[in-house]
């Protein structure tokens, strides 16, 4: 947790440890928060505890993070309880209490009077901080609406910071290719309709970060041209960026074009797509899997299922296939236009049928995905930007041999009421795997959906 500036100082001139009271939103966020305080104490108000409760059955993250934090405390209990001390969260650690609902101060009570959990959490931080009047009391809670309750009343309220991404780091992160205009004519040529590329000396000094991209502009005569680039760390060597078709689909710009030689690349086995609607991500992205579905045994197309508040998937209508349409239907759309590419009834038409069919391409909602073994799969998540970084870690550390994942997502388009651009786990995957060999990110800026689509994105 990144710490403020305030702390009190004791008797001794030391610093006391700090007092943060969780919002059940931050356990379904990370299970493992309370051991990100440092030396700090934790309380949880015990409406926290009966909130959880509600969402120990499921298989959706939130599902999974209220149970593994409910194990974890415990554990903690094991050898002692959670009375006025509370029970220690390990060496240098402070110490985790649960704290029993407590009503608002006689100046407040005609405040808040719709007895809700937030009211009774709000409720609890304001009375650990007047027990504690020599120590910095701050409640953390992800929800912004609380947030602002507790800050007009006068008590310190703060985001969960751990997993938040810098915005210097989000800037880096979303604009990593290089335009280069002064790169040598023969030097362009050379890259362009030579073999192998060029040495990264002729581009620049320091080396470059693996995969890093480029673009060399150029002019001959009264007409300019872009050479595409990408760096290759096992060469060494600067290499040209081809354009590449993958069934049917082709690229349309140079930002598709470094997506689509990424998604084709078999030594690149995590690839991140970010850009708005209709700038081809999760197409390219399904487009480069169906060409290289010899070298895979399965494809698999997901996304995560965003539904009204605790409600599972099961409230829905119907059976399994009717409660996933609304979810894959997007999907769907995407495969339908790579479907279009070819005249009805042909060889590819039919090869793709025949995949759906064999379950060799499945398109699922990422709830029936959790818990699967990855192994030789192309994987592709859409809409990642719903997913916490956790959620994130825990769908990549199921890679098996053989497998590739494609994350893809809009940043600016989120979902979930708790994340935001900083805290969400495809920013988060962009700016913890940048620099490592197997991994491209590329984000796309240009609409290409349609004249109308593109005007709307840009003025609307």
């Amino acid at each position: 947790m990144k710490r403020n500036d305030g702390s009190s100082v004791g008797s001794h001139g030391g610093k006391l440890p700090k007092i943060f009271v969780l919002d059940t939103n931050i356990i379904l966020h990370d299970h493992k928060a309370i051991h990100h305080f440092q030396e700090n104490d934790i309380v949880i108000p015990i409406t926290v505890l009966e909130e959880l409760d509600k969402f120990k059955k499921g298989h959706e993250a939130l599902n999974f993070n209220a149970r593994e934090f409910m194990r974890e405390i415990d554990k903690l209990s094991e050898d002692s309880n959670f009375s006025r001390d509370g029970a220690s969260l390990g060496r240098h650690r402070g110490n985790l209490r649960v704290e029993l609902s407590h009503p608002f101060p006689e100046a407040l009570k005609g405040c808040f009077q719709d007895d809700i959990p937030d009211h009774r959490i709000l409720s609890t931080a304001i009375w650990v901080k007047e027990q504690n009047p020599d120590r910095f009391v701050a409640l953390v809670t992800k929800d912004v609406n609380l947030r602002m309750k507790a800050k007009a009343v006068g008590m310190e309220a703060q985001d969960y910071l751990t997993d938040r991404v810098e915005e210097s780091r989000l800037e880096y992160t979303r604009n990593e290719v290089i335009v280069k205009e002064d790169l040598p004519q023969e030097k362009i040529q050379s890259l362009a309709y030579g073999q192998g590329g060029i040495p990264y000396r002729d581009v620049s000094d320091e080396e470059p970060m693996p995969n890093q991209l480029y673009q060399f502009r150029w002019e001959k005569g009264a007409d300019s041209f872009v050479t595409c680039a990408r760096y290759d760390c096992r060469q060494k060597r600067i290499i040209l960026v081809k354009v590449r078709h993958a069934c049917g689909i082709s690229p349309r710009n140079d930002e598709q074009k470094f997506a689509l030689d990424a998604c084709l690349n078999p030594d690149i086995k995590l690839v991140s797509l970010t850009g708005g609607a209709g700038t081809g991500k999760t197409l390219i992205a399904l487009a480069a899997a169906l060409e290289q579905e010899h070298d895979y045994d399965q494809i698999i197309l997901t996304r995560p299922t965003i539904t009204l508040g605790n409600q599972d998937i099961g409230f829905l209508p119907g059976d399994q296939k009717s409660k996933m349409g609304p979810f894959v239907q997007p999907l769907l759309d995407n495969l339908n236009v790579i479907r279009n590419c070819f005249r009805p009834g042909s060889r590819q038409v039919q090869k793709i049928d025949a995949m759906l069919k064999e379950e060799k391409l499945l398109i699922s909602p990422l709830a029936y995905i959790r818990g699967r073994s990855l192994g030789k799969v192309y994987f592709i998540i859409d809409e990642a930007q719903n997913l916490t970084p956790h959620e994130t870690k825990t769908i990549i550390t199921r890679a098996g041999e053989g497998t590739k994942m494609v994350f893809t997502g809009d940043i600016f388009q989120i979902d979930q009421p708790y994340l935001d651009m900083y805290s969400n786990g495809l920013t988060h995957l962009g700016e913890k795997m940048a620099g490592q060999p197997l991994f491209e990110h590329i984000n796309l800026r240009k609409g290409e959906r349609s004249e109308l689509s593109d005007i709307a994105s840009r003025l609307l």
